[in-house]
């Protein structure tokens, strides 16, 4: 009689203990993300240990998905949270946020003072390289919507990262011609 092997077979999906060790190791990146997103301390912690919950609870997912599930896991539980809807003027950056953000925080300021909606669409849309129709059919609302939404935080945070420059040495291999233009014009403005 042939002699069987016992062939055990790996699961190929994360475990609960696998999203903990990813949220841990990417505490960092995972808090940012929530904070960038929902522009306050408070909802940003509370969207981190939901997104835990939501993704050790949810559906089985493959061990090589689950850091981009815990990423979604946040932006899901951001959008539930904030509700961000297309020009609803609900504001960008709570002041006082500003004066408490680290070092590395610093540079994501521009994305913060964003309003919600146009925050939510460069952050999904640009940082996490969402497609528009995914990025429409998280928020509830139209691709021209997301497309509208994210050329002007584009020209926001391109703005505010042109006023964070004046003042600046500015050297010709620095920047491009056009930058020196702009820089000149807004410094002469």
């Amino acid at each position: 009689m042939p002699e069987t092997k016992n062939i055990t077979k790996s699961n190929p999906y994360a475990s609960i203990v696998d999203f903990q060790r990813i949220f841990d190791e990417d505490m960092s990146s995972l808090h940012l993300l929530a904070l960038l997103l929902t522009g306050d301390r408070e909802m940003a912690e509370q969207c981190f240990i939901s997104g835990l919950k939501d993704a050790t609870k949810g559906n089985p997912v493959f061990k090589e998905w689950a850091r981009s599930w815990a990423r979604r896991m946040i932006i899901l539980n951001a959008v539930r949270v904030i509700n961000p809807r297309p020009m609803e003027g609900a504001g960008g950056l709570n002041p006082a946020l500003l004066s408490t953000l680290s070092a590395e925080q610093q540079p994501f300021a521009a994305i913060l003072e964003l309003e919600a909606f146009d925050r939510f669409v460069y952050v999904m849309s640009v940082l996490e390289r969402y497609s528009d129709q995914h990025c429409a059919l998280f928020l509830g609302c139209s691709r021209q919507d997301i497309i509208t939404a994210r050329s002007r935080a584009l020209q926001q945070t391109a703005k505010a990262d042109l006023h964070s420059n004046v003042g600046t040495k500015v050297t010709a291999h620095e920047h491009s011609d056009s930058e020196l233009e702009q820089l000149v014009t807004a410094t002469s403005a």
